[in-house]
């Protein structure tokens, strides 16, 4: 596994330079933020970009995805970033706040695959529970334990108390905030996965069922830790009794010092999240803001940068940092993407 370090003090240098030596309305470095997940991937390609082409090293900063979508879309003009990164689809709520403050040309980029993952130390009890009893963990309202029909605040303080084959440890778990796309997926793929099929919500409309599946406890058995998948880490490692949510590539880059839990039976691999036999995979992606191509140099030529074999080939050097990259004929398509720029459909995100 390559190391990030050096990739991320080179871009955190080059954004700092940026920011001093060039003026908002005029400047001559690519501006990209969003998802703390893609962060890494994008910050090697950016490393890579400035390192062996004229352009100037992109700046980055890692918002979150909700966050990049939201200063991306409000508005046209190099005070307004050009590209953002997301762990998760755009929204059509997203992208018709984009068309409301002119940012109507996009082009989407999906870049590849992650996982999301309930990592622990190696030191702690690692879990093996289904995506039902992660739900009951971790959900604000759950099935009374006397009646599964009715919704109660959640009584569960141990994991065991779900299931005696469960740790008898305190449900603590640490994951990212609201604005993350890696919560957004969270709350979608591994909660609502949990919750759907639950006699408690059976005859409630859709939205009041993601309502009640989405919505994460609010007791302290949930720890908000902000936009920074390498704090979870570090407090993984220091706390034996404490559980993470993040990216898989996370996992991979610290599988010296934490373990990740079996969900649904499926231990999550790069195989398993590619095929979509994991059960909380998710796409990757970054979307470009066209009219800023042409106007600060080097957009078009980053797309392409990223899209390149040698970025995100079978041995691209983006699979060496935990990407995981898409197959060939998906390559090819995000190649001629990055070539011809097309406008992203509304009706696409529907």
């Amino acid at each position: 596994m390559i190391k990030l370090r050096t990739a991320l003090s080179t871009v955190a240098l080059a954004g700092s330079i940026a920011a001093v030596s060039t003026p908002a309305m005029a400047r001559d470095t690519i501006s990209i933020v969003g998802s703390s997940t893609v962060y890494p991937f994008a910050t090697v390609v950016a490393e890579r970009f400035g390192s062996s082409t004229d352009f100037p090293t992109p700046k980055l900063e890692s918002t979150g995805s909700g966050g990049g979508l939201k200063l991306f879309c409000a508005g046209i003009g190099t005070q307004h970033p050009d590209i953002t990164n997301a762990s998760r689809r755009m929204k059509t709520s997203e992208y018709d706040l984009c068309q409301k403050n002119g940012v109507k040309d996009i082009t989407e980029f999906r870049i590849g695959s992650d996982g999301i993952v309930i990592a622990s130390s190696q030191k702690a009890d690692n879990l093996d529970i289904t995506l039902e009893q992660l739900f009951l963990a971790l959900g604000k309202q759950v099935p009374s334990p006397d009646d599964e029909t009715k919704l109660v605040d959640n009584p569960y303080e141990k994991w065991s108390d779900i299931d005696s084959s469960l740790p008898n440890v305190a449900i603590r778990v640490m994951g990212p905030p609201p604005t993350s796309g890696t919560r957004d997926s969270f709350n979608e793929l591994a909660l609502q996965g949990g919750c759907e099929d639950l006699p408690a919500v059976a005859d409630m409309s859709e939205d009041d069922m993601e309502g009640v599946c989405q919505s994460v406890r609010e007791d302290g058995a949930f720890i908000e830790a902000g936009e920074n998948d390498n704090l979870i880490v570090q407090k993984l490692i220091d706390d034996k009794g404490l559980y993470g949510v993040f990216g898989y590539s996370f996992l991979e880059e610290n599988a010296d010092r934490l373990q990740a839990a079996t969900l649904n039976g499926k231990v999550p691999t790069a195989e398993a999240i590619a095929a979509d036999e994991y059960p909380v995979a998710r796409s990757l992606f970054f979307y470009v803001k066209k009219a800023h191509v042409g106007v600060v140099p080097g957009i078009a030529e980053y797309a392409e940068f990223f899209a390149s074999p040698s970025a995100m080939g079978k041995n691209g050097y983006l699979k060496d940092v935990g990407l995981i990259v898409p197959p060939r004929d998906a390559l090819m398509k995000l190649q001629d993407k990055a070539s011809d720029m097309p406008n992203l459909a509304k009706e696409e995100l529907m």
